[in-house]
């Protein structure tokens, strides 16, 4: 189920920490980006490389918001929902999102192509609202802008054009 490769950077991810179990958090990243979400077979592979009852990985897994226990779609949208993105409108800004991709948050469009969720907080108060796409923030959102980065998405020309988690501009 799980690749070399991917065994492989688990390894790696292992040997950066005093306590093999530390490296739950960034070894389900790696398993959720071979696998695409954290299927409960996926679950039981990280429980039993790391020594770890299932419960414990789902308990870590089912608390934070960027992991996936069900299949996904291609791209991922997070709205965050915060303080500061509510009072700047992000509700209005959902209820875009959903009326015009056909769904509700947590839900995935018919074709497979877009996931909705909510994120608790994307740490862009600054520049709310904000949202992420596939791991690109975009800030300062509007209706607009959502309906350009949409159909961009959907005619596969999204040019990323935001900042990292570090604050780096990306593309």
């Amino acid at each position: 189920m799980i690749s070399d490769r991917t065994r492989q950077q688990c390894d790696e991810l292992v040997q950066r920490y005093p306590e093999k179990r530390s490296a739950l958090i960034p070894i389900l990243h790696a398993v959720q980006a071979e696998v695409g979400h954290l299927s409960p077979a996926a679950i039981d592979w990280v429980a039993g490389y790391l020594g770890l009852s299932p419960a414990d990985v789902m308990s870590v897994a089912s608390f934070y918001d960027m992991f996936n226990l069900a299949p996904v779609g291609k791209h991922m949208i997070y709205v965050c929902h915060n303080l500061t993105c509510s009072l700047l409108g992000v509700e209005g800004l959902i209820r875009h999102l959903e009326d015009r991709l056909g769904i509700r948050m947590g839900e995935t469009t018919k074709d497979g192509l877009i996931t909705l969720k909510r994120m608790e907080c994307l740490a862009s108060c600054g520049t709310a609202p904000a949202i992420q796409i596939d791991g690109i923030f975009y800030e300062r959102m509007t209706p607009q802008k959502l309906d350009e980065l949409l159909n961009s998405l959907r005619d596969g020309r999204l040019q990323a054009v935001g900042k990292d988690p570090a604050g780096e501009a990306v593309r």
